[in-house]
């Protein structure tokens, strides 16, 4: 009998077995094997890659007609107005209509708010009000179409991996931020301005298809009362929530001070070709957040994690802010990018698996005003004291603020940490 070959140890770890490389794949992705996730996903995905193309083009093009960061501001606080205004009646609408339809319709606006910013930048004849004001009409649309997509994704997956697919969903986004503005750069160079805000239009044409041939099972039928009872049925449910409340004031307190540093990325900019690179980096960073939060899926302590990852993303922010333009600043953007998606990806997952699917509408409107009403005021202020102090001195302080706001729910919110 052959004595067995005994193979000597080198100290180096063997190399990953295709069946492990298989089953990490499909730990990060289990989403995708349910076709109508994947196939949304992938129309989202194109959509998103154009709005970050038109979102890139469109700062550069504000700055370059006014030279103004309060501008800046201005344009983010009027697109994200009609949340405040409207996003709570948008969710009442999902809640009783076919979803799909809901999202049809705001999909067709952004089309057309894209296509006219085409249209009158390639001609010349735009002006900053011009921008200001499509920018409303397109937040408006997304006011009744952002509860309908949020209340969308559970029916496309089982509940078990609900986790997964809200990760997954917040990669399409943030892949679409490292992949969209380097696009745009290249489209901005090689082609102009017009032709960023073009491709933006025609991809909204994708999902607009994909919705079409989606078949989900509409809301489940209620007696049907006033908007303003419906509404208000919702509102109750969040605040006896316990848990709920806190995750809405979190979501508001983060995009509030977080995300102005997104938005005022071109102060900190030497040119078109620099703020792409940060934009990049910073989108990058939120992909590998995005897939870190995939890999866990539901796991103990999700609350105490999210606070925890706020504490040091504020700390993130505020050496960002006061550090000199150096690649530890491009470093700096990763690590926020990675920390900010995490903490939005857990707060998304944490907030749909509380909620009842007959309130998901009402429900995740309300957590939607909060997340984003919070990004038009953060905006508008911090717009305000970097006109009267300087950039990195407003972000600085917003990113201390945030890591207090983290710290006192650590401390003192209960429902937050045990979840």
């Amino acid at each position: 009998m052959a004595e067995p070959v005994t193979v000597p140890d080198t100290g180096r770890p063997s190399p990953p077995t295709p069946r492990l490389a298989h089953t990490v794949l499909r730990r990060l992705g289990v989403a995708f094997t349910f076709d109508k996730f994947r196939h949304m996903w992938l129309a989202a995905f194109i959509s998103a890659v154009g709005t970050w193309i038109q979102r890139f083009a469109q700062q550069w093009l504000i700055l370059s007609m006014t030279g103004s960061a309060f501008f800046l501001g201005l344009n983010t606080f009027l697109a994200e107005l009609p949340l405040l205004l409207f996003t709570l009646i948008g969710g009442v609408i999902a809640d009783r209509h076919d979803r799909r339809y809901l999202l049809m319709g705001s999909q067709a606006v952004q089309m057309v708010c894209a296509l006219t910013l085409t249209t009158i930048v390639f001609f010349d004849v735009a002006s900053v009000s011009h921008i200001l004001a499509l920018s409303f009409v397109a937040g408006l649309a997304q006011a009744f179409g952002g509860p309908a997509f949020q209340s969308l994704i559970p029916s496309l997956v089982p509940r078990q991996h609900l986790p997964n697919a809200v990760a997954l969903n917040s990669i399409q986004f943030n892949l679409a931020q490292a992949v969209g503005p380097a696009i745009g750069g290249v489209v901005l160079v090689a082609f102009g301005m017009a032709a960023c805000f073009g491709l933006n239009g025609l991809s909204f044409l994708v999902v607009i298809i994909v919705l079409w041939r989606l078949r989900v099972p509409p809301p489940a039928p209620t007696t049907r009362q006033r908007i303003l009872t419906e509404l208000q049925g919702g509102l109750q449910y969040v605040r006896d929530g316990g848990a709920l409340l806190a995750l809405t004031v979190l979501a508001f307190a983060t995009t509030s001070l977080a995300l102005p540093l997104r938005a005022f990325l071109p102060v900190f900019a030497d040119d078109a070709a620099h703020l792409s690179q940060m934009m990049t980096m910073l989108g990058g960073g939120a992909v590998v957040g995005a897939l870190i939060v995939a890999w866990l899926g539901s796991f103990e302590h999700m609350g105490r994690t999210l606070l925890l990852v706020q504490i040091v993303f504020g700390g993130i922010v505020t050496m960002f802010a006061l550090l000199p333009m150096s690649t530890a600043s491009y470093v700096l953007l990763f690590l926020g990018g990675t920390a900010l998606l995490m903490i939005f990806s857990l707060t998304n997952s944490l907030v749909q698996l509380a909620v009842p699917d007959e309130l998901r509408g009402r429900v995740i409107s309300i957590y939607l005003v909060a997340f984003r009403g919070g990004m038009p005021l953060g905006s508008l202020v911090t717009g305000y004291f970097i006109s009267q102090f300087s950039a990195p001195a407003v972000i600085a302080t917003n990113g201390v603020l945030l890591s207090l706001v983290a710290a006192g729910f650590l401390v003192g919110s209960r429902p937050v940490r045990e979840l």
